[in-house]
């Protein structure tokens, strides 16, 4: 999913500078926007991958502590 997610944002940013780029070109400042738009987009949807990673990786770290019956967090540094 991490890749997908990463894929996906990636599209989106470059999409975005090709239609600014477009629109800087052809002076089609609603064009500027709308990639400037897309590439904001990618950007959200890069950080949300990887706060999703961080949360998959923070998840994968609990364990459970047979001999004492309880849950046991490591935590990384």
């Amino acid at each position: 999913m991490g890749i997908a997610d990463k894929f996906d944002a990636a599209k989106d940013k470059v999409a975005g500078k090709v239609k600014e780029s477009v629109g800087k070109a052809t002076d089609d400042h609603s064009k500027v926007f709308e990639g400037k738009l897309e590439q904001a987009k990618g950007a959200a949807k890069d950080k949300l991958a990887d706060a999703k990673a961080h949360l998959e990786e923070d998840a994968s770290d609990v364990h459970t502590d047979d001999t004492e019956g309880g849950t046991y967090v490591s935590h990384k540094e």
